[in-house]
């Protein structure tokens, strides 16, 4: 005989008892994106734990995807109801915020198109680089993008206690709706077009570069340019395919869409292998290699490689064109 919800759910429930600031979930309507400041484990729990339970009680789907500590927390308060739910490290599968649209909440989300869906990401947390700072703050603006008028409910905990007030100003601008010690209000700062001009700033010049200029007889030539500086680098053999694999794309793009020739720079910094392409086409599209493709879509593979590979991807649109630099680690 199966279990009841309630009775499947007795040991997290009687967990959840020792929490502090339970927070109750409301029909969220077509898409909500709270952000949750928690401090402390308590009161990470006492915001996660429900939302989790209540959607397991009704019939949604339920996925999880934050960092290892907080994600054994979790199922460690869950108990048996963990079973039911999608778990992802998100210091794996969201190393590059870039890939976490597609790989995470969209994996999560679109098998279930006529149902309302929750997901908990927590992609920005203590350790993360200045440099991909502002890349979690582009994803968490564009997370309002990619699921307007979906019914996904997207709750983003952000370590209160532990990250600097700059991350918590930016969760501010890219969320409507906050919620602390309990309390759930509107975010005054709401406003995740202006997240993405902000972050859209210039990229810091490199000191030493290798430039090579390439047009579509001389492709080949810059995936060979790309391979050979990323060995000379000290990457691994993977890590060479990878990044040969990430230049040839965007290379590939400057061909098609990017007025036909482009820059390839190569160099590193902080323990990182860097490689840029600059061309003079502009990026229209903010979700350009972020969105899922079908199974029978020909194009749009490119950029969504790209993010899969690389362990930062970041993109300036100025008034030249376009230029797109990605990040592997040594």
């Amino acid at each position: 005989m199966s279990r009841t919800a309630d009775e499947r759910a007795d040991k997290p429930f009687a967990r959840q008892s020792t929490l502090t600031h339970p927070v109750a979930f409301a029909d969220p309507g077509p898409f909500s994106h709270p952000a949750l400041f928690y401090r402390g484990e308590a009161d990470y729990l006492a915001g996660t734990v429900p939302f989790v339970l209540d959607g397991l009680a009704v019939g949604d789907p339920v996925a999880v995807a934050v960092p290892r500590r907080n994600l054994e927390l979790l199922r460690s308060a869950l108990g048996s109801a963990a079973e039911r739910v999608r778990l992802f490290d998100m210091t794996v599968v969201g190393r590059n915020p870039g890939r976490i649209l597609a790989e995470v909440l969209h994996a999560a989300a679109d098998p279930h198109p006529e149902r309302h869906v929750r997901i908990i990401g927590e992609p920005v947390w203590p350790g993360r680089t200045e440099l991909e700072r502002p890349a979690c703050t582009h994803h968490e603006a564009l997370i309002n993008l990619s699921f307007r008028g979906r019914r996904v409910t997207i709750l983003c905990p952000y370590d209160a206690a532990a990250l600097p007030p700059a991350d918590l100003a930016d969760a501010a601008q890219t969320h409507p709706t906050l919620i602390e010690a309990g309390d759930r209000r509107i975010s005054s700062r709401f406003a995740p077009a202006r997240a993405i001009a902000r972050t859209n700033r210039p990229l810091p010049e490199p000191a030493t570069p290798e430039v090579f200029a390439f047009d579509l007889p001389r492709l080949h030539l810059a995936r060979r340019f790309a391979a050979a500086a990323a060995r000379r680098a000290g990457l691994n053999d993977a890590g060479v395919d990878d990044f040969t694999l990430a230049i040839g794309e965007l290379a590939a793009n400057s061909i098609r869409h990017g007025g036909g020739s482009g820059t390839l720079r190569v160099w590193t910094e902080r323990g990182l292998v860097v490689g840029e392409v600059r061309d003079t086409g502009r990026l229209t599209d903010p979700l350009a290699g972020r969105r899922p493709v079908g199974s029978r879509q020909l194009g749009g593979r490119g950029l969504l490689m790209v993010h899969h590979v690389a362990d930062l991807v970041r993109t300036h649109l100025g008034p030249s064109g376009t230029t797109t630099r990605v990040y592997l680690r040594l």
